[in-house]
Order: C-alpha cells, then sequence, then structure tokens
C-alpha cells in the first residue's frame, strides 16, 4: 500500500511535468509538421534563463511566479524567432531533413550555453515556502510537485479551451488541415504557424523553470527532455493533446514505478512503452489519421562513378597515410574511416531500403560488444579478424531479428 502511495505521488508529479515538456512539441509537431528536435534547447535555456533571473528575485512565491512568467515569456519570442528565421523554411520538408537541422541547432545553442554559462550545473536552493507537503489519499506530494500538477492542469484546461473552442483554434485546425483553403480565404497561416511556435516555447521554458527545484540547469538536459517529449508525442498521437495527456500520465506511472521496483530498467521503459505503441497502434493512443500523406521522398540519384584514377590515388594515399601524415593524422583518418563505414551501413538501411531508422547505432554498438566479449572468452592471442567476424554475426542477427 505504501508502495502504492509512492508510486502514484510520484507518478503524478513526473506526469505533470512531462505533459508541460511534451503539449508544445505536440502543437508543434502536429500543426506545423515540424519535428522540432530543438525543443530540448528550449527547455534548457528556460531552465539557465529562470536560474539567473530567480537568482536576482526574491526567494517567495511571488518572485518564483515572476521569474517563471519572464521565462516565458522570453522563450516564447524565442520560438517565434526560431520559427520566422529558419524553421519556416523547412516546413514540408522530408522529417528527416527536420530532425538533421534542429539537431544541428541543438548542438549549437548548447555550445552557446556552455559559452555563457560555463560547463558546471547551477543549483537553486530551494526557498522556504516549497518546503512543506500535503498528503492527500496516502500520497505525500511536496509543494514542487503540486505547483508541478496545478499548472499542467491549468495549462490542459487552456490549451483545451483555445485550441477546441475559440474562433483562433478553428483557423489553426484549418491550418494544419488545409492551409490552402485558409489562403484562399484571405487568412494568411504564417502569423498561426508563428504563434504555435511561440506558444511551444513559452511552454519549454516554462517547464525548465518548474524543473529547477528538483534538479539544477546543467549541460545536455536537453537531450534528455527532447527523448522524453518525443516519447510522449509518439504514444498520445502526434498532434493530440489528449493523446499527450493521457500518454503523460502512462509514461510517468511507469517511470516512477520502475524507480521504485525496477530500478535497473527505469531508464528504458519510456522506450519500451514507445516501441510497443508503435508495433500495436501505429498512429498512438489518441492520434489520428492525416488529412492528406506527406510528399513521398525524392528518388534516390544513381550514383557517380569516379574515375579509375582517383580511386588510385586514394589507395595510394591510404597506404602511404602513416608517413605522410604521422600518428595523429593516422588516428584521425581512422576514425573518419569508421564514421564513413557507419554511414554507408545507414545508407543501405534509409536510402536503398528506404527503412528510416534512429537506432542504427545499436547495431555499431552490439558489434563492439561482441567483438570485444569473442576477444576476451577465445583468448587475446588470436589474429583479430576471427573477432570482426564475430561483431558482423553479433551485429547482422540481432539487427535481422
Amino acid at each position: 500500500m505504501l508502495e502504492a502511495a509512492v508510486i502514484g505521488a510520484a507518478g503524478l508529479a513526473d506526469a505533470a511535468r512531462l505533459f508541460l515538456l511534451a503539449a508544445g512539441l505536440t502543437l508543434v509537431f502536429g500543426v506545423c509538421r515540424i519535428a522540432n528536435f530543438a525543443h530540448g534547447s528550449l527547455y534548457m535555456l528556460g531552465a539557465y534563463l529562470g536560474f539567473a533571473l530567480l537568482s536576482h528575485l526574491p526567494a517567495t512565491a511571488a518572485g518564483f511566479a515572476l521569474g517563471a512568467a519572464g521565462t516565458a515569456l522570453a522563450l516564447a519570442a524565442a520560438g517565434a524567432l526560431l520559427e520566422r528565421t529558419l524553421l519556416r523554411r523547412i516546413r514540408g520538408a522530408p522529417p528527416l531533413l527536420q530532425l538533421l537541422l534542429t539537431y544541428g541547432l541543438a548542438l549549437i545553442i548548447t555550445d552557446l550555453v556552455q559559452h555563457l554559462a560555463g560547463p558546471d550545473e547551477l543549483s537553486l536552493p530551494r526557498a522556504a515556502w516549497m518546503r512543506g507537503s500535503l498528503v492527500w489519499g496516502g500520497m505525500r506530494l511536496p509543494v514542487p510537485d503540486l505547483l508541478d500538477i496545478a499548472l499542467a492542469l491549468a495549462v490542459g484546461g487552456l490549451l483545451w479551451g483555445l485550441i477546441g473552442r475559440s474562433a483562433w483554434g478553428a483557423r489553426l485546425r484549418a491550418a494544419r488541415e488545409r492551409p490552402d483553403l485558409l489562403a484562399a480565404l484571405g487568412i494568411d497561416p504564417a502569423p498561426l504557424f508563428t504563434a504555435v511556435l511561440a506558444l511551444g516555447g513559452a511552454l519549454a521554458g516554462l517547464a525548465g523553470v518548474l524543473a529547477l527545484p528538483e534538479a539544477s540547469a546543467h549541460l545536455g538536459m536537453d537531450l534528455e527532455a527532447v527523448m522524453d517529449a518525443f516519447a510522449v508525442v509518439v504514444v498520445g498521437g502526434v498532434g493530440s493533446l489528449a493523446g499527450a495527456a493521457a500518454a503523460s500520465l502512462l509514461l510517468g506511472l511507469l517511470h516512477a514505478a520502475g524507480v521504485i521496483l525496477l530500478p535497473a530498467a527505469s531508464l528504458a521503459l519510456p522506450f519500451l512503452i514507445m516501441a510497443g505503441a508503435l508495433i500495436l497502434r501505429p498512429r498512438g493512443l489518441l492520434g489520428q489519421a492525416p488529412a492528406e500523406e506527406g510528399a513521398p521522398l525524392p528518388p534516390l540519384m544513381p550514383p557517380r562513378p569516379l574515375s579509375d584514377a582517383a580511386w588510385g590515388a586514394g589507395v595510394v594515399l591510404a597506404a602511404f597515410a602513416p608517413l605522410i601524415f604521422g600518428r595523429y593524422g593516422l588516428e584521425m583518418a581512422s576514425e573518419a574511416a569508421l564514421a564513413a563505414l557507419f554511414a554507408m551501413s545507414l545508407h543501405l538501411v534509409m536510402g536503398i531500403g528506404g527503412m528510416p531508422s534512429f537506432g542504427h547505432a545499436a547495431w555499431f554498438g552490439l558489434g563492439a560488444y561482441g567483438a570485444a566479449l569473442f576477444w576476451r572468452e577465445a583468448g587475446a592471442g588470436l589474429p583479430p579478424l576471427p573477432a570482426f567476424g564475430a561483431a558482423l554475426v553479433a551485429g547482422g542477427a540481432l539487427a535481422g531479428g
């Protein structure tokens, strides 16, 4: 009974934070058709900006509310600027290209944050008004968790009214389904898309501020956040706020149960649930069929054969690389060759095979572990070729299965 109460309390708090984080992404993904991998960067910026503001504001509830509101407004402006300068240019592009571009943007933002704020974690001391708790139904809910739950309910209600019961929401749904007809009626859909990115940025920034009482602002929190947000979007259904709420509750409770009952598997549970949702219900719990399918990927261009002279020059350069580049250059060339081999393998799957794969690195790791385990068990005195064969068998067998 005690474990159930602890799981319920922790799960509700996790679900509230997940919903605040994923609500903006599901709107951007569902309305604008943009797979924005940089959504986690807005969350991280919200945490760092919130820390900077709250460090100079009174440690009271009013000061926290002022800092959270200021952070949300700043990130709303950042989301709008991001849409007007970059994301509108890739609307309608294949999702893989969107992910590649926004992932690069996330890396740039991470470097900028490290340059401006430094590599150290920034922890905000918990104010006195946050140290209390409420016992309800056998569950002990600390004040920060209560705040997260209350804000998640408030944001969910406001979004439900805004998207489902207002004229602006009707225009937004029209912009999602048939932007051409909306434009024919004299309504420019571009400002609507900008507003959606601003709303998504505000929610991500708010979620970042709310993370401060429980955790610190640190580099890498953007990647953790965006993976959780994508899991919620996929499980709940792209573009469905109700689905995002249901998926947040499900994943929050499962994460809390995993931390308490199965700590070794707690990190893998959201992705196992996401994989199950894709297998059993590809559109998510409450997802709907899209109004129209996206444009197919352009056909593959035939490869351009290199001349025999170029191939010969490459072979000679590789043979004499140790003499030309030295040890450091040889190490860099070896890493480049490995990256090229990995890229070619991914091209076989995604290019020729036509199957998008974001778990391709798993076979890379399994091959490395297969070779290392074979080398350890069979004896280090063997030549390396049998270990390479073990890597091929391990990666190929598991990928094919």
